[in-house]
């Protein structure tokens, strides 16, 4: 009895936090589908699926790889190692608006988790982002709070992937001219990808992390100079 509470209730907490309206500033962001729209690079269902794909091997290769290394740290009490990792994370993104985008919804979500749970952890990590000792990345501020909730590295990787899919196609859905059935297919075949960029993302080494990827980089660049943008990225 006290398992299948304990997996109740590990399953509402994926369900709170991996939603996609959770407050923390991912709806003003397209994850540079907006460009990719504009320059007739995604004009359909299949090449939407191939830019969500292409984003969520970019998010294997780099964020989840520094939320893993995150949670280890938080759970050896080397929290150190946070900051170092914080800025492996901001060093990895060429953009600008890519690293506005993982401060932000870094920082929404440090100050979420203060806000809901009191854990000195929180408040040190808050502080820290607040004295500009460091960023507060997505990736790792996320860690943190699954390192809180007891989730384990599987359901965190999951929950990053399924928010990384879900920026994209809600953007798109603003954007272009798709039905809410083509995104939700998407979505279901993105998600059967899931554990193969897990398993890439726990066994890609800390050294390894990267975000190159040709094509959303340049997208980005394109986005910076654009004359109308609904969204930030």
């Amino acid at each position: 009895m006290q398992d299948s509470s304990h997996r109740v209730l590990n399953i509402a907490r994926i369900l709170h936090f991996g939603d996609s309206v959770l407050p923390v500033g991912a709806f003003t962001f397209s994850c540079g589908v907006e460009s990719a729209i504009s320059c007739e690079i995604v004009y359909d269902r299949h090449t939407l699926k191939q830019y969500v794909c292409t984003a969520l091997l970019q998010a294997a290769k780099c964020d989840a790889v520094a939320q893993i290394q995150a949670m280890r740290a938080c759970r050896s009490n080397r929290l150190n190692e946070l900051i170092s990792i914080d800025n492996d994370v901001i060093s990895r993104k060429l953009s600008p608006e890519a690293r506005l985008m993982t401060q932000r919804m870094g920082k929404k979500l440090t100050e979420l988790s203060a806000a809901i749970y009191h854990d000195r952890l929180f408040n040190w990590w808050l502080e820290q982002i607040r004295q500009r000792h460091v960023i507060g990345t997505y990736p790792v501020s996320h860690a943190l709070l699954m390192h809180h909730l007891e989730l384990d590295e599987d359901a965190m990787l999951a929950m990053h992937f399924y928010g990384v899919a879900t920026t994209i196609l809600s953007a798109a859905q603003r954007l272009m001219r798709i039905t809410h059935l083509d995104s939700q297919k998407i979505l279901a075949e993105a998600t059967s990808l899931f554990p193969d960029y897990a398993e890439m993302a726990l066994n890609t080494r800390p050294e390894e992390m990267s975000s190159f990827s040709p094509v959303i980089d340049i997208l980005a660049a394109v986005h910076v100079d654009a004359h109308v943008r609904l969204f930030m990225n």
